[in-house]
């Protein structure tokens, strides 16, 4: 839940259809859902690799575990979209056009190569700037997806309506800080101190600076 409350979305100016991304192993075709088209065993299988994120302590702020109703309102029912990746074996020309097709009978844990949502950061006057969270589980890391999703994060945010976007902490020792700089954000603000993670030795709390990146679509 934002410190605003809830928060309406712009209009959308495109449809979002799915794409698809080279990566090491072959290809991840992203594929954007509602939180009404979300299968069920999908959405227990993102709860349990989220807690887990959470858990560790590192990268989100939040102190888990969340429950499961409260990670689908947090990454399916507030957004104005999720995007679901699915990992090939091969490079594909064009993305399969389903969810489920791209699955190919495979299970979750088999085929999800990351997950990312786009929402609003801010109300009202200010709601054309979005934010996004992004989730790889940790069996499926080192296909170079990272960037793939980032790609198709600012593929999709601009079709959704936003003419910009936030993020509002993302932390000095995130390898995501790196991926984002690659991708054309940049960084507008430094808060000192704004994380307390378990990144000092053996997994203590420690505190960490927080960057805010930013990027323009129009």
């Amino acid at each position: 839940m934002s410190a605003y409350g809830s928060i309406g979305a712009p209009k959308p100016i495109a449809p979002l259809e799915a794409t698809v991304y080279p990566v090491k192993t072959g290809s991840i075709s992203l594929h954007p859902i509602s939180a009404a088209e979300a299968p069920e065993d999908l959405v227990s299988y993102l709860h349990g690799v989220f807690n887990q994120e959470l858990e560790e302590g590192r990268t989100y702020p939040q102190e888990g575990p969340l429950d499961r109703d409260g990670f689908a309102a947090y990454w399916f029912v507030t957004a104005s979209t999720t995007v679901i990746g699915v990992l090939h074996g091969e490079q594909l020309a064009t993305a399969p056009k389903s969810l489920d097709e791209a699955r190919g009978g495979r299970t979750w844990e088999e085929c999800v190569g990351g997950v990312f949502y786009i929402k609003p950061n801010y109300p009202g006057r200010a709601s054309h700037n979005c934010n996004g969270g992004f989730l790889i589980p940790p069996a499926q890391r080192g296909h170079g997806a990272s960037h793939a999703l980032a790609k198709g994060f600012t593929e999709y945010a601009p079709k959704l309506g936003y003419r910009q976007s936030v993020f509002n902490l993302v932390f000095a020792n995130n390898f995501a800080l790196k991926v984002w700089e690659t991708n054309g954000f940049q960084r507008v603000g430094t808060i000192p101190g704004a994380g307390r993670l378990r990144t000092g030795p053996n997994g203590t709390d420690e505190y960490v600076d927080a960057h805010i990146l930013w990027k323009s679509f129009v």
